[in-house]
């Protein structure tokens, strides 16, 4: 299916299940092919869509770029919805699920996966420089590049870099790596933004695996800490590439409530 946002660019979406609406949002890299598994395992308690972010997949696009579109394709898909849903971002998709909350989206629930802001001023300065070289790689179209600089910003080892290059999988990868620029814009400076959040009013669950690094949590304790109804919470045993299987219960305890 397919609906409009506000500035005519067309985004494609499915549908499954009964239940309350919850929009799962993608991260960087994605589709909403992304997040196909963990609908399937929250689709028996809820009518989940998921969707490919404008310049990815089946969905269109309309220059020039700008976070608040992407907010404006939310809105147009909450309302094909009904009216009402609660939201879920993973990464990068969660920044963008924390900005569409606090803008004053009709949000009933709202929970968040690993967001990837900075914690200190060396990361910082790392999502600077970040953003200045991607600029330049997009600008000059090297889209393979682009990319390059994404997962070793991810922190992905030289030697699975050039491995990737080489897999099938490459050619899809450079095909949404305009939409890099995107999930930048998402994340800001790279700081958590205190104020927007403050702005939230609906529920907020904020996520990191119990196998991440220490500052993931402390990401996403600030967050949760910035938020009016904000809660921290882990997930067992988890890393950032979680498993839908294990994920689902959690989030469909807090959704449900």
């Amino acid at each position: 299916m397919t609906t409009v946002s506000r500035d005519g660019a067309r985004i494609a979406y499915e549908r499954s299940g009964r239940g309350p609406a919850v929009v799962l949002v993608s991260g960087a890299m994605s589709t909403g092919a992304t997040t196909a598994p963990l609908a399937a395992e929250l689709s028996d308690r809820f009518d989940v869509v998921v969707y490919d972010r404008r310049g990815r997949g089946e969905s269109g696009d309309t220059a020039p770029y700008a976070v608040e579109r992407e907010i404006e394709d939310l809105a147009a898909l909450v309302e094909a919805v009904g009216g009402e849903a609660s939201l879920y971002g993973m990464s990068s998709g969660g920044a963008l699920v924390l900005r569409a909350a606090a803008s004053g989206l009709p949000v009933r629930r709202a929970a968040v996966y690993e967001v990837p802001y900075a914690m200190d001023d060396e990361a910082v300065r790392a999502a600077a420089e970040y953003t200045e070289r991607l600029t330049e790689a997009l600008g000059q179209g090297r889209h393979g590049d682009a990319v390059e600089l994404f997962l070793r910003h991810t922190g992905l080892g030289e030697d699975m870099i050039r491995g990737a290059r080489q897999s099938p999988m490459w050619a899809g990868m450079e095909s949404v790596a305009p939409s890099l620029a995107y999930d930048d814009a998402v994340l800001g400076d790279g700081r958590v933004p205190r104020s927007e959040i403050a702005a939230i009013t609906a529920p907020l669950l904020v996520l990191a695996g119990g196998a991440s690094d220490a500052w993931w949590h402390e990401a996403a304790r600030a967050v949760a800490d910035a938020a009016p109804e904000g809660t921290y919470g882990t997930v067992d045993r988890q890393t950032h590439m979680v498993e839908p299987g294990v994920l689902a219960p959690v989030l469909a305890e807090f959704l449900a409530g």
